[in-house]
């Protein structure tokens, strides 16, 4: 429905099992994963996707973060990486690796870039703190 109704292309498709994360939206401000979730049991509530990621103060310093650092490849996972990341942010501003390996531990990145992920929620973390 997102990409196909609704046009937010941002979103994307990845496994439809729930375990590659790059689907991953909010709902009602928690990470969940889009392709195995239906309309009805959103029905009512706030769905936010990667395109409003810059309508707030975590998502425009991950953003920018991703962006410092050059943490995509090839780009697929990372609306996913990214969507996952504020989630962790909102919940624990000054999140420790152990923090931030265990909320990102479903987003995967077939380009590897898993350590410049953590330094890009590293630097918006202490970003969005200054």
């Amino acid at each position: 429905v997102l990409r196909d109704e609704l046009g937010y292309t941002g979103t994307k498709f990845g496994c439809g099992i729930s375990i590659c994360g790059a689907c991953t939206v909010h709902v009602d401000g928690k990470p969940i994963r889009a392709c195995v979730t239906t309309i009805e049991a959103v029905a009512g509530r706030q769905v936010t996707t990667i395109e409003a990621m810059d309508s707030n103060r975590i998502g425009q310093a991950l953003q920018a973060a991703w962006i410092a650092l050059d943490v995509p490849q090839c780009g697929y996972c990372q609306s996913g990486q990214i969507m996952s990341a504020a989630a962790l942010l909102r919940q624990t501003p000054r999140p420790s690796d152990a923090q931030i390996d265990t909320a990102m531990a479903g987003n995967l990145c077939r380009c590897g870039t898993y350590n410049q992920s953590r330094a890009a929620i590293k630097d918006a973390a202490a970003t969005r703190g200054a």
